[in-house]
């Protein structure tokens, strides 16, 4: 924390907060700076009420002994009149400079807390290190608590779920119990994009966050090379068996990379003279999107993972044949190239505790969950796991049960949903440059997305408890509010989670309500959406109907042929993965709440059959994002050898 001081005059009126934003520090207190000159920031903000005021000469001055949080807010109840303040500017670190305020311990040090030898790891320096799947103590996977960490339906900036999840992880170490977190790797492609890094914030991140952000232990690149390797082989392939009248009618594979690229979802390959290929239309999608990341994610071990890489389904032969990466002949070399992926990641949180960071899938686009075997070997090493699925509860919570607990035979104690007051404004139908500020009508309005979203994660059979994650916006009343209607109307647990200002000693509360609510009313088995024997129209409709509120589902001619196909082939028998906005129940961005009536519209499926799975593409979603106008990337340098600007 910084503290820097300066004057600035600024004309009050009575029972109006001026908004006052980061001033510019003066090296004499005689210098007065006009409030014109001082540039709003509120992220980097501090909120002051009258009774933080002291009078010095008839001048307000404020005390150095201001709250940690978003804003200035100078109420004074007095009559109009100009005033010459002293500002005590408290400025709050950033995530980066938070990260590389504190002092990592060896790996090894963190690995002996929860029983690993330091010869059992494979080093990735002093602080990073990957964990054998031996490991794995599936009689200690049966014994311990699995918690999922969801959310309400996020804003564009997120709801913090992974900050929720590290400090949870946290506060239940403080109180004695032995927790380990369990999260995604994060992709270069938000983290230069719109939304940023992936390691939590504040004081409740995982480290080293800057190389977990960035290249970590290369497993996203291993993912990337693993499938444009395959791409490279079947043009190959194709290319030189031309000749012998081998030919793909259809070709189902495209390629992959880890950045968000809007120009290459549709491309040409093979263009130029002969020996360029076989000319055929392509295109790439965002490395997290990859069906080799679903398939990393969801093996249960070297065999699986090479059965699965066998079974990829790359298209279909002129005389209708699935051709496969078996009959291509190097599911062998694929294998081999994930070998090191396959290893879930050791690191440590911002208070030393344990945290496995593995696969990164999206849940809007892809299945959204950390890998099986991160989310096993955390359970082996911890009493109680803390893991997370991507966006709101529709999407991430919902193939975190329907796909991956099926498929891995998990049953979480318990799940944790994360809202906060500025995501439940913008459900309220709060404008989006308004949600920070209070209004009571907003809040109680948007109070109903979180509601759909309970009362769907309890369809599942699941426990329910709200973290209620806290913003330095948020003022006391709303949060009672929302405490109120969560205890006396949903009538389940709720919890401020400050673990972003606190760390652990923020996330005490939300620690205890899980701990007490698991020994009470532990979840009880999983009950899922659909049935893995019902068609596949049939589980889209459970799903849209059910889960999002949809009152029909259509398809498109492309999707209804698919479906005719899939069912043909036998692979109708796969869970299904919906690929839709992440913004709304619907496949409308801009239909926040809770969305009713509306139609589905399926525009095509993806067969996943290595990762045994159905992506149903609705709406207008893509899995190749694009950048925003004021990209990430315009915000992170390199100044003294020091990152600046990652998140």
């Amino acid at each position: 924390m910084k503290i820097r001081s300066f004057f600035v005059s600024a004309k009050l009126q009575k029972n109006h907060g001026l908004h006052l934003g980061r001033g510019i520090p003066i090296p004499s207190v005689n210098k007065k700076i006009p409030a014109a000159r001082l540039k709003i920031i509120p992220s980097k903000d501090i909120f002051l009420t009258a009774k933080d005021i002291k009078k010095t000469n008839e001048r307000p001055i404020f005390g150095e002994t201001a709250p940690r949080s978003a804003k200035i807010m100078v109420l004074l109840h007095s009559q109009t009149a100009n005033y010459y303040y002293l500002i005590t500017y408290i400025h709050m670190l950033s995530d980066i400079e938070i990260a590389r305020s504190i002092e990592l311990r060896p790996i090894d040090e963190i690995a002996e807390k929860i029983g690993i030898p330091s010869n059992q790891l494979e080093h990735y320096g002093r602080h990073i290190a990957k964990l054998p799947i031996e490991l794995i103590d599936e009689q200690k996977v049966k014994q311990n608590h699995l918690i999922l960490v969801t959310a309400i339906t996020p804003t564009k900036a997120g709801i913090g779920k992974t900050t929720v999840s590290v400090g949870l992880a946290l506060g239940m170490n403080r109180i004695g119990k032995k927790a380990v977190v369990a999260l995604r790797e994060p992709s270069l492609g938000p983290c230069f994009g719109m939304k940023g890094g992936a390691a939590g914030g504040g004081y409740a991140q995982v480290l080293p966050m800057d190389k977990i952000n960035l290249h970590f232990t290369g497993d996203f690149h291993a993912i990337t090379s693993a499938h444009n390797m395959i791409s490279a082989l079947l043009d190959n392939y194709i290319y030189q068996h031309q000749d012998d009248g081998f030919a793909l009618k259809e070709v189902l594979w495209k390629r992959v990379l880890d950045v968000n690229d809007r120009t290459l979802r549709y491309i040409v390959t093979g263009l130029g003279a002969k020996t360029n290929g076989v000319v055929k239309e392509s295109g790439f999608d965002i490395t997290p999107a990859s069906e080799i990341m679903a398939i990393l994610c969801l093996s249960k071990d070297f065999d699986d993972l090479r059965r699965r890489i066998e079974n990829i389904l790359l298209g279909f032969t002129t005389d209708g044949r699935p051709f496969t990466v078996k009959d291509l002949g190097v599911a062998g070399a694929i294998t081999v190239l994930l070998k090191d992926a396959i290893m879930p990641n050791l690191v440590q949180t911002t208070e030393h505790t344990p945290a496995i960071v593995h696969g990164g899938p999206f849940a809007n686009i892809a299945h959204g969950c950390n890998s099986v075997l991160a989310t096993r070997m955390a359970m082996t090493f911890g009493d109680y796991t803390i893991t997370e699925a991507g966006f709101g509860a529709d999407l991430g919570a919902e193939k975190f049960y329907d796909i991956k607990c099926r498929k891995a035979g998990l049953n979480p104690s318990l799940t944790v949903i994360v809202a906060t007051t500025q995501g439940l404004k913008m459900h309220g139908g709060v404008a989006l440059d308004g949600i920070k500020e209070p209004n009571r009508e907003g809040l109680i309005k948007g109070l109903e997305n979180l509601d759909k979203h309970v009362q769907c994660l309890q369809s599942y059979g699941q426990t329910v408890v709200v973290a209620f994650n806290r913003y330095a916006t948020d003022v006391d009343e709303e949060i009672d509010l929302v405490r109120q209607h969560c205890e006396q109307e949903l009538h389940i647990g709720f919890a401020v989670n400050n673990a972003f200002v606190e760390g652990g000693k923020g996330a005490e509360e939300l620690a205890r309500l899980v701990v007490e609510t698991i020994e009470k009313k532990p979840s009880a088995p999983l009950h899922y959406a659909y049935e893995l024997t019902d068609s596949v129209e049939e589980k889209i409709t459970k799903l849209a109907c059910g889960q999002y509120g949809a009152a029909t589902v259509s398809f498109t001619p492309t999707a209804k042929k698919k479906l005719k196909h899939i069912a043909e082939m036998g692979y109708d028998r796969f869970p299904i993965c919906i690929a839709k906005t992440q913004y709304s129940f619907s496949t409308d961005a801009k239909r926040y709440g809770v969305a009713k009536g509306f139609d589905l519209k399926v525009r095509d499926i993806e067969i996943n059959a290595g990762a045994e799975m159905l992506v149903v593409i609705a709406g207008d979603i893509m899995r190749m994002p694009g950048l925003p106008k004021e990209p990430q990337a315009l915000h992170i340098d390199i100044v003294n050898g020091e990152i600046e600007g990652l998140s």
